[in-house]
């Protein structure tokens, strides 16, 4: 089912809200807990909470009506609940969370047919437990709550962060799915091709105004394909709907597009090689570097018949799909490609290096940089499939000197490396 926008009588409604929370997110200031700063708590495993990580934010000078509160003693959650609209449903709300001393640093409303969702940034007392506040919200008229951990992040208004998330997008064509994920939180994003490796045509193709079905969304790519993006733990909103269309009509406006920043990089053996982003406008050239390669180097990167490797190129080079680093010699030739493949909330990463250019350090400095920009996007963890034989892949992921998990199974080898925020150095952008 296609949810329409919102009626214009409904979206009226809503100034009285933006005025009332104003004065009860004051009202609960005074007569419950100042503004107070989190630490990371124990983690609680109340349903449906989820256990995000709680980062501290910088301290700021209290002020009068805290109740003696310590910065230390306080959480960040961001909270969503469904509440009647109508004039004092809000009201009743903000004043069940100042009884328990909740802050309300901010408020979304999504207008829907029946009501309107409350999205909230709540600063809380560290011992008041999950399902408590979430009994408080039922007690003050919400229904269908969801509560998880916030983070510093979470303090940025929301219209600030859309922004950001466009400019993101308008740099780089490849941000798109990260930008999605952003904006709608936790969620599995999948890109399908217009047309298999077959050749076979997308059965299913949504429309061009994009389709919403309670917890999935489908939208036309612009490259001809589709887009879905799931979120079993939380309905999406017409609100959110419509903010993931708009980016995603951002993005067909803007056409192909990379950074066009490049490395130039010296080897060991003194030569140099460039190091820059690729896409389908470099299909030419992978493929005549395929030419070169031998059948084993083909076999180990792509674990099929080697006749077949032309066909990946064009969903491996797409940005749709992920990040590709191309490396070049100085006259020009490309020697090695690396991806960074989304694959719905994992992360892969992929290499090929031409038979005359191996073992000289290239597919190293891909990976590397690779995993920096997996790192960057915040991804936890990525992980590289090739056969046990593959020595070469298996020396590269080892020098990233991360945690390693290895798993073999008929000759594949799985290894999965797990990241830290700041254990990489940046990337080719």
């Amino acid at each position: 089912m296609t949810h329409a926008t919102p009626h214009d009588h409904t979206r009226r409604s809503h100034g009285w809200r933006r005025d009332l929370v104003e004065l009860a997110a004051r009202w609960s200031r005074r007569h419950g807990s100042g503004p107070a700063e989190p630490e990371p708590p124990t983690a609680t495993t109340a349903t449906p909470v989820t256990d995000a990580p709680v980062t501290v934010v910088p301290d700021r000078a209290g002020g009068e009506g805290d109740g003696g509160a310590s910065r230390a003693d306080t959480t960040l959650w961001r909270m969503r609940t469904t509440v009647r609209d109508e004039p004092g449903t809000l009201a009743a709300l903000c004043t069940a969370l100042a009884r328990h001393r909740v802050d309300i640093l901010a408020l979304q409303t999504h207008p829907l047919g029946d009501g309107t969702v409350d999205e909230f940034l709540l600063r809380a007392p560290a011992d008041l437990p999950p399902a408590e506040l979430t009994r408080t919200v039922t007690d003050g008229g919400g229904r269908d709550t969801w509560i998880e951990r916030a983070d510093a992040h979470d303090l940025v208004d929301a219209p600030t962060r859309i922004l950001s998330l466009a400019t993101r997008t308008a740099l780089d064509a490849a941000e798109l799915p990260l930008a999605l994920r952003a904006l709608l939180g936790r969620c599995a994003i999948r890109s399908l091709p217009a047309r298999s490796l077959a050749g076979r045509p997308l059965e299913g193709l949504p429309p061009l105004e994009g389709v919403l079905e309670e917890t999935v969304m489908r939208l036309r790519d612009p490259s001809g394909g589709a887009i879905v993006i799931e979120r079993p733990y939380l309905p999406f909103t017409p609100t959110e709907f419509a903010r993931a269309r708009a980016l995603v009509e951002l993005d067909s406006r803007l056409g192909p597009r990379v950074p066009r920043r490049r490395d130039v990089l010296t080897l060991p053996e003194g030569n140099e090689i460039t190091v820059r982003r690729a896409d389908t406008r470099d299909l030419d050239a992978a493929r005549a570097m395929h030419q070169r390669c031998s059948a084993a180097t083909l076999a180990q990167r792509y674990h099929g018949p080697v006749g077949d490797a032309d066909r990946y190129l064009d969903h491996l080079l797409s940005p749709r799909f992920g990040r590709t680093l191309a490396a070049h010699t100085a006259s020009g030739r490309l020697v090695a490609l690396g991806h960074l493949l989304w694959d719905g909330d994992e992360t892969e990463v992929a290499l090929l290096v031409e038979d005359e250019w191996q073992r000289r350090g290239i597919g190293g400095e891909l990976l590397r940089r690779l995993v920096a920009m997996a790192a960057e996007t915040g991804c936890a963890c990525v992980y590289a499939v090739t056969r046990s034989a593959n020595t070469g892949m298996v020396a590269a992921m080892r020098a990233l000197e991360l945690p390693l998990d290895y798993q073999i199974e008929e000759g594949t080898l799985v290894i999965t490396a797990r990241l830290s925020p700041a254990v990489i150095p940046s990337s080719t952008g």
